[in-house]
C-alpha cells in the first residue's frame, strides 16, 4: 500500500514565473533521465525482487520516495506557468503563431493539461517505460541504478546552471542532495554484495568454465596493425582483470566464423524471382563442385 501526505517533501517556490523554464523541468518528469523512471524503476526492482528481503524494502522505500519527487517537479512546472506574463497570455489570445510556440513554452502544457505537468520530455515526447531496468539480478540492477541516478544528477545540475530564480535553484539543490545519497545507497549495496570482484562478472551464478576462455578478459582490437603494437595500452589491455579472475590481453580481430551461408527464400516468402534463380545457382554450382 502507499499513503500520501498534503505537503511536499520538500518546498517549492517560484519568485519569477518562467513558462520556458517549465518546459526544461519537463525532462526531470519525463525524460530518459527524469523522476518518472527512476520511480517505477525501483518500484518494478521491488516487486520482482528474491531474495534477502532488505533489499525489497529499500528498493520500495526509495521508488515511493520518487513519488514525492515526481510531485515536487509537477508543482514547479504549474508554479512556472500559472503566472505566465500577461504579454505571453495576450500572444496566446492573438494567436499570432501562439507567440512563436509561446517563447519556448510547450503548448500542450496549456492546451492539453490546463497550466499543469505531464508525464512527457522537454521536448513533448511521452514517457517511454523500455527504459525502466528490473533484470530479476540485483547487482545488476544496482548498476542500472547508479547510471539513472547519475545521469538524473547530471540533468539536475544543469538546470540548476539554467535558472536564477531562487526557489527553483533551492529546490534542485535538494534533488541534487537526494541523488547524493540515492548514488551512494546503490554503490553500498553492491559493496554489500561483495564489491566489484565478489559480484563480477554479473551474473556470477554462471560458471566461467563454460566461457571460451581465451576471450573473457581479451580486448579485441579492431586496429587494422593492431598486431604492430599500436593499440593504445590502458588498464584494460594489461594486468590484472577488475574481478581479480583474469589477466587482460590484447586479441586481433580476426574473421575467425566463416562466411555465413543462409537457405533459399521460402517460395511462401514472395522474395523476387532473381533472388530464386541467384539461389539455384549457388545451389547448382555447389553440387557441380561437389561430383
Amino acid at each position: 500500500m502507499f499513503y500520501h501526505d498534503r505537503e511536499l517533501q520538500y518546498k517549492v517556490r517560484v519568485e519569477k514565473p518562467n513558462p520556458t523554464f517549465a518546459r526544461m523541468l519537463q525532462q526531470a518528469i519525463g525524460g530518459i533521465e527524469g523522476e518518472i523512471r527512476v520511480c517505477l524503476q525501483y518500484l518494478f526492482q521491488a516487486w520482482g525482487t528474491r531474495g534477502p528481503v532488505k533489499y525489497r524494502d529499500m528498493l520500495l522505500e526509495t521508488g515511493t520516495e520518487e513519488m514525492a519527487h515526481i510531485e515536487m517537479l509537477a508543482t514547479a512546472v504549474a508554479l512556472n506557468l500559472e503566472g505566465a506574463p500577461t504579454s505571453l497570455k495576450d500572444e496566446m489570445a492573438k494567436d499570432k503563431m501562439i507567440g512563436a510556440v509561446l517563447g519556448g513554452m510547450d503548448p500542450r502544457h496549456f492546451l492539453s493539461a490546463g497550466l499543469a505537468a505531464m508525464a512527457v520530455d522537454s521536448n513533448g515526447v511521452p514517457f517511454n517505460g523500455s527504459w525502466v531496468v528490473g533484470s530479476g539480478n540485483t547487482a545488476a540492477d544496482m548498476y542500472a541504478n547508479v547510471m539513472a541516478e547519475s545521469t538524473g544528477r547530471v540533468l539536475a545540475t544543469r538546470l540548476w546552471e539554467m535558472t536564477d530564480d531562487p526557489g527553483m535553484k533551492d529546490m534542485l539543490s535538494f534533488l541534487i542532495a537526494r541523488d547524493t545519497m540515492h548514488q551512494n545507497q546503490w554503490l553500498a549495496v553492491i559493496e554489500e554484495l561483495g564489491g566489484v570482484q565478489g559480484v563480477h562478472p554479473i551474473p556470477n551464478s554462471f560458471p566461467q568454465a563454460k566461457e571460451v576462455q581465451d576471450f573473457n578478459y581479451a580486448f579485441v582490437s579492431t586496429y587494422i596493425n593492431s598486431g604492430d603494437g599500436n593499440t593504445p595500452a590502458g588498464r584494460w589491455t594489461q594486468g590484472q582483470s577488475i574481478d581479480g579472475k583474469g589477466e587482460f590481453h590484447v586479441v586481433k580481430a580476426q574473421p575467425l566464423g566463416g562466411e555465413p551461408k543462409l537457405a533459399p527464400p521460402v517460395p511462401e516468402g514472395h522474395a523476387q524471382t532473381e533472388q530464386m534463380t541467384l539461389t539455384d545457382t549457388i545451389i547448382g554450382n555447389i553440387k557441380d563442385t561437389l561430383s
